[in-house]
């Protein structure tokens, strides 16, 4: 969940926010009630800034390249008799 806090609130609570950024918090710092800036744990900044495609946008490009929706698959026979349908 992402805490939110102004930029006096963050000035004075600054080693605090930055433990909450490196146990995985998000914090957003705000000014007159507006987001303006994020603070992430360093290892999130590297995740972000490494410009690694997600997995759905990994997915459809697999998707596309192979024809996936062209091959016609029926998921229930594929798949009915590992999954429960309710």
């Amino acid at each position: 969940m992402t805490e939110q806090h102004s930029i006096a609130d963050a000035r004075r609570n600054l080693p605090s926010l930055v433990r909450d950024a490196e146990n995985g918090e998000t914090v957003e710092i705000t000014r007159k009630g507006e987001p303006v800036a994020v603070l992430v744990s360093h290892r999130e900044f590297e995740r972000l800034a490494s410009g690694r495609r997600g997995f759905g946008d990994a997915y459809g490009e697999f998707a596309n390249a192979v024809g996936l929706s062209e091959l016609a698959l029926d998921p229930d026979e594929l798949f009915g008799d590992v999954r429960q349908v309710e």
